[in-house]
C-alpha cells in the first residue's frame, strides 16, 4: 500500500492551518481596525493604525489589504486609509426597518426645529448613532455622523435610553432618568461635546433600546417644546414599526 499523499499535493507539504484562536484574533483585529477608522476624524496612516491596534506595521498592512479587497477600506494617493464605500452599503442594512421608519420623522423634525435630528441605539455600554438628518435651510448645523458613539452614561440620548432599561442593564442609572419618566424627555448641556446641547426621548421599538434626539448650539431654546415635538415623532416611528 502506498503512503498517503500530503494535502498539498505530490511533493508538497501540507500548509499549516491556523488554529481557532489565531483566526479569532485576526477577525478581532479586522473589526477593531474598522472601529478605529470610524472613530477617526480623518484618514489614518498604516503606522497610526498599527499603533492603535498594538501590532507591527506588517500585521496592520495585511489586515488592511484584506479589508481593502472587500471594499471596506480605501487608501488615498498618499497611502492614508479611510472607510470604503462598502461600509455604507453594510450600514444601510443595520436595523433597516427602524431606519426606514425614522427617516421621514427625522427629516421633519430637523427642518422644523433647524437642528440635527438623529436616532441612537444601545450597543453594550455605549450609545451609537444609527441615522441622522441635518436641517435643509439652516445656515449652520451640527454634524452627527452615523456610527458616532459615546458612553451610555453621558448625554441626553444615553439618559433617554436608560429610561427604557429600568435598572436591567447592569449599570447604575442616572438620576435624570426619573425626570424622563415624569416629563417625557432628557436634556443635557456640554456632556458629550462642550458647547452643544441635546434633547432626547426614549424610542420604544421592537428589539432595540433606542432614543430620538436633536443636537444644537444652545441659545435660549424652549427645551420643553423640543421635547414635546420629539415625543410626537417617537410615537409616530413606534406606530410605524408595530
Amino acid at each position: 500500500m502506498s503512503d498517503p499523499v500530503p494535502a498539498g499535493g505530490p511533493g508538497l507539504s501540507a500548509a499549516p492551518r491556523p488554529d481557532a484562536s489565531s483566526r479569532s484574533q485576526t477577525l478581532s483585529r479586522g473589526i477593531r481596525t474598522l472601529e478605529v477608522l470610524a472613530d477617526a476624524a480623518r484618514p489614518l496612516t498604516i503606522a497610526e493604525i498599527a499603533t492603535a491596534l498594538g501590532v507591527h506595521r506588517s500585521i496592520a498592512y495585511r489586515i488592511l489589504r484584506t479589508l481593502e479587497d472587500h471594499g471596506l477600506v480605501v487608501r488615498d494617493s498618499g497611502g492614508a486609509v479611510a472607510l470604503g464605500p462598502r461600509m455604507a452599503a453594510l450600514a444601510r442594512g443595520v436595523a433597516r426597518g427602524l431606519q426606514s421608519a425614522a427617516l421621514p420623522e427625522l427629516t421633519a423634525v430637523a427642518n422644523e426645529l433647524g437642528m440635527t435630528a438623529f436616532v441612537t441605539v444601545l450597543d453594550h455600554d455605549e450609545v451609537v448613532t444609527l441615522v441622522s438628518v441635518e436641517p435643509r435651510h439652516a445656515a449652520a448645523a451640527v454634524a452627527r455622523r452615523p456610527g458616532t458613539r459615546h458612553p451610555l452614561a453621558l448625554g441626553a440620548p444615553g439618559i433617554a435610553i436608560q429610561a427604557l432599561l429600568d435598572g436591567t442593564g447592569g449599570a447604575p442609572l442616572r438620576p435624570e432618568v426619573a425626570d424622563v419618566h415624569d416629563r417625557g424627555y432628557a436634556h443635557s448641556q456640554g456632556e458629550v461635546i462642550p458647547g452643544l446641547s441635546s434633547v432626547a426621548v426614549p424610542l420604544d421599538v421592537p428589539d432595540q433600546r433606542a432614543s430620538l434626539a436633536v443636537v444644537y448650539v444652545a441659545g435660549g431654546e424652549d427645551v420643553a417644546a423640543i421635547g414635546a415635538r420629539l415625543g410626537s415623532a417617537a410615537r409616530a416611528i413606534a406606530a410605524e414599526l408595530r
